[in-house]
């Protein structure tokens, strides 16, 4: 996967992550950008499978509680709520046979290619490792929410490591086995 189609698949989080910052108000239109987005990416077909479904969900359910009900447990919370849903939803799909990377996988990759066991356990891979990622940063953000040690920079700089971490590996491992499988093929 490209860093432009990884970028793009997390568009409504990204989107989320740089508009919510400040008051209230802020929140609520960033919950509100960051819906419209991730619908409007489903729709366009942008945005697929345990992904756009995490997005439906946490958006949809955060808006109502932090948007109309001004929930302020759920708005405290949003860190880890929203990286528990990014974790449910991806781990959810693996589980089911659906890991979330496939879906955009399969853009690059021959469709003869698309049942090899090769790429289906890349994929399993991949997405373990974003899952594993997200639930790491839902701790993180629980952490963060509790004061517990570090000071809220050191918490948000552990968050986009991981993040930039699990891209690279992405890339990293999605082009190893992308050559590994052509060397197979030519033998």
């Amino acid at each position: 996967m490209s860093l432009i189609k990884m970028l793009v698949a997390f568009a409504p989080w990204i989107a989320f992550l740089i508009l919510a910052h400040g008051d209230l108000l802020q929140i609520k239109i960033a919950l509100f950008v960051a819906f419209v987005v991730n619908v409007g990416m489903a729709l366009t077909k942008l945005h697929r499978g345990a992904l756009m479904w995490a997005g439906n969900v946490f958006f949809l359910f955060a808006l109502a509680a932090v948007g109309w009900f001004e929930n302020l447990w759920v708005l405290r919370h949003l860190g880890v709520l929203a990286n528990g849903a990014l974790a449910a939803g991806v781990l959810g799909g693996m589980l089911a046979g659906k890991p979330f990377t496939l879906e955009y996988a399969k853009q690059n990759v021959d469709e003869s290619r698309w049942r090899d066991p090769l790429f289906l356990r890349t994929n399993q891979i991949l997405t373990g490792v974003w899952g594993a990622i997200f639930t790491l940063n839902a701790a993180l953000a629980w952490a963060k929410s509790q004061h517990a040690l570090l000071p809220d920079f050191a918490f948000e700089m552990l968050n986009y490591t991981g993040l930039i971490a699990a891209a690279l590996f992405t890339r990293w491992y999605a082009a190893l086995m992308h050559r590994k499988a052509d060397e197979a093929r030519r033998a």
